[in-house]
């Protein structure tokens, strides 16, 4: 951050909850806000245990997969030269950008801020855009239960589940995958990382854009106040 500031943040959540759309607005917002960015990953990633018994954070890809309908009107023209566009003409038309390299996906990082994209709630008294939950057990209520609100862009509608918003493996191997979630939470909530929810509202009408860029400022502000 401009303020001195810097930290790791993992958003976790499934197609459409506004993982890469948050990813976006810290692009948009970066010449206020930000010094500099590196992304270790924009779609699936890989959390160890190292020997030191602390939670480090590892990429898979080094593009971007982001739905064109959620980026900024012309980005994704104005980047044609180095994208790869997919079915423009439909919809979940989608497009992969460039974003990191292979050393940063391969690089180890731990993590700061471990935030679940909550794209369904809007913002009251009982809901703020960035909450903090103060115990494990709650915590993984929340991932486990993987809510979104579908945007019509596949066959699901309205407010839909998937075990811990990942359908390519946890729900294959629930029991497995339950020890593991479990193993992981406990650490990572010894590690004082802020666990939470960052309410990005990208299933709401209206807040495709300016959803992710409130969520975006308030986790500036969070980071800033470390």
């Amino acid at each position: 951050m401009k303020t001195g500031r810097k930290a790791n943040v993992l958003i976790w959540g499934d197609t459409g909850a506004g993982k890469s759309e948050t990813l976006e607005a810290f692009r948009v917002l970066g010449r206020k806000y930000i010094r500099d960015m590196v992304v270790t990953f924009d779609d699936m990633g890989t959390l160890e245990i190292d020997a030191k018994g602390k939670i480090v954070a590892y990429g898979t890809e080094t593009g971007a997969f982001v739905r064109l309908d959620d980026l900024q009107p012309g980005f994704a023209l104005g980047n044609v030269d180095r994208a790869v566009i997919h079915s423009p003409q439909g919809i979940n038309a989608r497009a992969i950008l460039p974003i990191t390299t292979h050393e940063e996906i391969t690089r180890g990082r731990k993590i700061d801020f471990l935030l679940y994209a909550n794209n369904y709630e809007k913002i009251d008294d009982k809901h703020e855009i960035l909450e903090r939950i103060k115990k494990p057990e709650k915590a993984l209520e929340v991932f486990r239960e993987g809510a979104r609100m579908a945007k019509g862009t596949t066959a699901e509608e309205g407010l839909v589940y998937s075990f811990f918003a990942n359908p390519f493996g946890p729900l294959q191997y629930r029991d497995e995958y339950e020890k593991l979630a479990q193993k992981y939470f406990k650490k990572i909530f010894k590690s004082r990382t802020f666990v939470g929810q960052l309410r990005t509202r990208l299933g709401i009408p209206g807040f495709e854009t300016k959803g992710p860029q409130e969520a975006a400022k308030e986790l500036f502000g969070a980071i800033s106040e470390m």
